[in-house]
């Protein structure tokens, strides 16, 4: 991102995760809006939600595709809150305790040297080829190495793992390992979730 957002800016966001969240357990979808600019911007998204730290979903996209950024945050909480595979869906009687975290990421950039990816800063997107020759990928955030206490290497066979590549695969010179930064923010960073969010935005 261009720089980083507002304290109210990520409220905002995070009233609208949670709103996305709470809207598609009922059975429908919400479509925010804004006049706020800078949260029209497209830029790809994560958004992790948490109970009492467990991992609960944990989806997103590096291609905003043309969506804006409240929009595709509100898409992302309601993807992963139903439909993250690894997970039965959330359910309402969960949503107090459902603690909401934002990624909001900087385009993909593809390294040459391992020696770039810079731990708490950078993560990584992996993709090559399992022994039968399918093409397969997996990202990892950044923020996943620093809770986990990962060194670079321990990050990248994590993340070849989580593509279901073999935990050697990023020294494949075929492989691509990708890196990107992320603007991190969620509820545990604020005294008292969830928030208001009244459109538009001003």
């Amino acid at each position: 991102m261009d720089s980083q957002l507002t304290n109210e800016e990520r409220k905002t966001l995070l009233a609208v995760a949670r709103k996305g969240m709470e809207t598609a357990l009922q059975g429908g979808s919400y479509a925010p809006s804004t006049t706020n600019p800078r949260l029209e911007i497209r830029r790809g998204v994560f958004v992790t939600l948490k109970n009492h730290g467990e991992l609960r979903g944990c989806l997103g996209r590096f291609d905003a595709a043309g969506i804006p950024l409240l929009q595709l945050v509100a898409t992302m909480a309601a993807e992963s809150a139903t439909h993250d595979m690894r997970f039965h869906p959330v359910t309402a009687s969960e949503i107090p305790e459902i603690d909401i975290q934002i990624s909001i990421l900087s385009p993909l950039r593809q390294i040459k040297d391992v020696r770039e990816i810079v731990i708490g800063k950078h993560g990584l997107q992996i993709k090559g080829k399992t022994m039968t020759g399918a093409v397969r990928s997996g990202t990892l955030l950044p923020q996943v190495a620093t809770e986990r206490e990962w060194d670079v290497q321990t990050f990248l066979e994590a993340t070849c793992t989580k593509a279901g590549l073999n935990t050697n695969a990023w020294k494949d010179p075929s492989t691509e390992i990708c890196v990107y930064d992320a603007e991190v923010f969620g509820d545990l960073d604020y005294a008292s979730p969830p928030y208001p969010f009244d459109e538009p935005v001003p």
